[in-house]
Parts: C-alpha cells; sequence; structure tokens
C-alpha cells in the first residue's frame, strides 16, 4: 500500500472540506475546556488541579457509552455510502434508545467514582472541589450523550458544517456564561467551579437543541426519512453495538489507564498536578482539533466501504497524513519555542510559581516531541475505524495503555523515580501507538473483500 499512496488534490480538498469544520468543532470544545481550566488557575493552583482531576474523572465515567453511539459517524457513513440514506437516521434513534437504558447504570457510576478522589490521597481541599465538578457535570450526563449521537451522525452524512454551528454556539454562550458564574458578575454570586460545571451543562443543552432543530428541518426530513426512523431497528442495533462496543471498550480502558496515571501522577504533590494540568491544557489545543480530522477520515472512509469501492483510499490516506502531520508539526514547533510564556500564562496573581513553572516548561518540552505522533495515530485510527477494524484496535490500544500504566505504577509508587521519568515514559508510549498503529494501515489486511463484506453485515 506505501508504494501506491499518492495525495490528490481532488480528495485533499474533499477531506479538508470534511475536515476542517470538525477541526473547528473539536477545537470548541478544547477552548470551552481550556478556558474552564484558565478560570480556576486564577483563583488558586488546587482548583486548577480540582478542574482537571474532576473533568478527567467525567469523562472517565461516560467515555465507553461515547465511544459505543460515536460509532454512529462510520454506520451512517456506511449507509450513505451504500445508497441506504433511511437507515441513516435509524442510527441516531438505536442511540438514543441505548443512551435512555443506560440511565441507571450512570447514576451506579457516578456514584462510585465520587468516592475515588479520596482513596488518592490527594489534598482535602482538592478532594472536595473535584468530587462537586464531578457530580455537577454527571447530573447533565444523558444531554452529552444524546448530542453525541446526533453530532455524530452528521458527521457520517458529511454535513459537518452543522457539527460546527452548533457546537460553535455553545462556545459563544458557554465562555461568557462560565465568567459571570465563576466570579460574580452581573449580580450572580461568585460560584467558583460550581459555576463552571453549571455553565458547561447549559451550553451543552443549548447545542443538543440547535442539532435538533437542523435535524428537524423540511428538507433533511424528506431526503432521509427522518420520520420513519423513529422506530426500534433490531438489525441495525445488533450491527451497532456488534462495530460500536470494541470502541467503547477501546475508550474506556484507555481512559481508565489515562485517568489511573493522571491521578498518581497528581499524587506527587499539587505542584505536579498543577504542571500536569498546565501541560494538558496545551496538549488538548493540539489533540482535540486533530480528532476532527481523524472524525473527517472515518467518515470519507466509511462511504468507499458502504459502496464497496476502496479504489480512493490510498488518496484519502495521503491527504490526511499531509494535513495531520503540517498542522502538528506547526504546534510543535510552537510547543518547544514558545514554551515558557505558554506555561506563564497560568501564573495565579498570587503566590510562587517557580516549582509549577520548572516542571511544567520540561513536560512541554516532551509534548512538542509527541505531537506528530498523535498525529499519525489519529490518521490511522481513522482509516481502521471508517473500515470497521474496530476490534483490532481495541486489542493494540488497549494493551500498550495498560503496558505503559504498570511502569507507571513501579517508577511513581514503587521505585519513587520522580515526576520527570514518569512523563517520560508517557511520551514513549505515544510513540509505540503510533508505530503499531502504521504498522497495521500499511498492512493492507483491512481492505480485504470479505472482511469488509463482514463489516456492513447486518
Amino acid at each position: 500500500m506505501l508504494k501506491r499512496m499518492h495525495l490528490s488534490l481532488a480528495t485533499l480538498s474533499e477531506l479538508f472540506r470534511i475536515a476542517m469544520p470538525m477541526v473547528v468543532s473539536q477545537g470548541t470544545f478544547a477552548l470551552m475546556i481550556f478556558t474552564d481550566r484558565y478560570f480556576m488557575s486564577q483563583i488558586d493552583p488546587v482548583h486548577m488541579a480540582a478542574s482537571l482531576g474532576g473533568g478527567v474523572a467525567t469523562f472517565f465515567s461516560f467515555c465507553f457509552f461515547s465511544g459505543l453511539f460515536s460509532y454512529a459517524n462510520a454506520m451512517a457513513a456506511q449507509y450513505l455510502g451504500a445508497g441506504e440514506n433511511a437507515k441513516c437516521p435509524k442510527v441516531v434513534t438505536q442511540g438514543w434508545i441505548m443512551t435512555l437504558l443506560c440511565i441507571p447504570l450512570l447514576a451506579v457510576i457516578t456514584y462510585f467514582v465520587s468516592g475515588l478522589f479520596e482513596i488518592m490521597d490527594h489534598d482535602p481541599q482538592q478532594v472536595e472541589l473535584e468530587r462537586i465538578y464531578y457530580q455537577i457535570l454527571m447530573a447533565g450526563i444523558v444531554l452529552t450523550l444524546a448530542k453525541v449521537c446526533i453530532s455524530s451522525y452528521f458527521a457520517g452524512i458529511g454535513k459537518t458544517s452543522v457539527v460546527m454551528i452548533c457546537d460553535t454556539c455553545g462556545l459563544i454562550l458557554n465562555v461568557p456564561l462560565a465568567y459571570i458564574m465563576v466570579f460574580g458578575q452581573l449580580g450572580f454570586p461568585a460560584l467558583g467551579i460550581v459555576g463552571a460545571g453549571i455553565s458547561t451543562l447549559i451550553a451543552t443543552l443549548f447545542a443538543l437543541l440547535l442539532f435538533i432543530f437542523f435535524y428537524l428541518r423540511k428538507e433533511h426530513l424528506e431526503t432521509f426519512k427522518v420520520k420513519d426512523s423513529l422506530v426500534l431497528d433490531r438489525r441495525i442495533l445488533r450491527r451497532f453495538l456488534r462495530l460500536g462496543f470494541p470502541s467503547g471498550i477501546e475508550l474506556f480502558l484507555n481512559v481508565a489507564a489515562f485517568n489511573l496515571f493522571l491521578l498518581m501522577f497528581q499524587s506527587y504533590g499539587v505542584a505536579e498536578g498543577a504542571s500536569a494540568a498546565i501541560v494538558f491544557n496545551w496538549d488538548i489545543l493540539s489533540f482535540v482539533p486533530m480528532t476532527g480530522l481523524n472524525i473527517g477520515m472515518i467518515s470519507l472512509i466509511g462511504r468507499l466501504v458502504g459502496s464497496r469501492d476502496l479504489t480512493r483510499t490510498n488518496e484519502v490516506v495521503a491527504a490526511g497524513f499531509v494535513l495531520g502531520l503540517a498542522y502538528s508539526g506547526l504546534l510543535a514547533v510552537l510547543y518547544i519555542v514558545f514554551r515558557f510564556p505558554l506555561v506563564e500564562v497560568f501564573a495565579p496573581p498570587e503566590g510562587d510559581f517557580s516549582r509549577i513553572r520548572e516542571l511544567a516548561t520540561f513536560m512541554m518540552v516532551g509534548l512538542s516531541s509527541y505531537a506528530m505522533a498523535d498525529a499519525v495515530i489519529q490518521v490511522c485510527g481513522g482509516v481502521l475505524r471508517g473500515a470497521g477494524d474496530t476490534r483490532w484496535l481495541m486489542i493494540a490500544s488497549v494493551t500498550l495503555h495498560w503496558l505503559m500504566l504498570v511502569a507507571q505504577y513501579f517508577i511513581i509508587r514503587v521505585y519513587e523515580l520522580g515526576p520527570r521519568v514518569a512523563w517520560i515514559t508517557f511520551c514513549l508510549m505515544i510513540f509505540m501507538i503510533a508505530a503499531v498503529f502504521a504498522w497495521r494501515l500499511f498492512g493492507n489486511r483491512w481492505r480485504r473483500p470479505e472482511i469488509l463484506e463482514m463489516v456492513m453485515a447486518e
């Protein structure tokens, strides 16, 4: 495949047209998180560390469901490529049915995860802030998952501009609302981290309502037979579970490994926890928009799989690498050259920032080194996921993440080697995943006609 891969400007333009709105959309999500943590940093380092811990724990709690439901992207794209337009919105209906059925399980997860912060030996003040922030975000998690289903659907049918519009409007509401509620403006009391959580829920609801507005527009209703899709379709539901379940398990176990690593890393102390919060804030601004490219790759490859025509896949892969490596390469340069001022952005108005500054600038060097490896992971993963190779992705990715976690346990807990060694190990794990994903992509097994027929089978 590597020898046959070539760049087509037409395909590059098409991928850019599909992926760019998703990059913007994912960027709004990153900016929303970045803004919340920046506001927390202006209170004190404990609040900033708590926003990171509570936010990561929230994503950990619903990430399995998010990974499962986001496969609506690939399924809708595959049905569109196969010319079965009426089945596309049925994917959304099955996703919403599963969302409602998951409410009791999400309640149980919230109850048990709420006690996790104290077990990890965090500062008592940080524990309480983390718990409050986490419980507020989980109170609206059904809205988040419903939004995942419908936004993934729009991405799958190529209407990524709709996703961009809805998510951008949510951001435009969230940022000023968070400022007002966190710091107490316009007659509101200063709610701190509670205000950050409430403003996020309001913005999520607003964005979901916008998605539903586009979903029920006359042109869309007629083209995709939306009224006829509001039924339980067991065949599509079974296919959704068969292909999406490995994606959900992969995301859940990977986030669990990352979350446990982060909690162990924060056990070094408040300065180390704040340093991690700073670096991962900048990581989000590079990684999350790159997932927009990943979503675009899934959509385009999914349509080719649905039409049983893979002649253009090499062009899509080449275009993905060009866009991903160019973007991540630029960010890598910015991260290494401007690492000191980027860290200083999060310096609180008062207090000693020297320990945080020293460690965070060291960690920024690691971030710049693995930025392009992240791009390789996103491009390869998008191709393989769009082609339905979700089981292999689950096995490979989960194995590498948990090997890293075991290594971190010995580094942090057993041998007490310090935060710099732990961070270097984390960076090496990113490079390993990139290499393994590239090996699978260029191995061609996922392209075999008999495997693609199994993917499309209901």
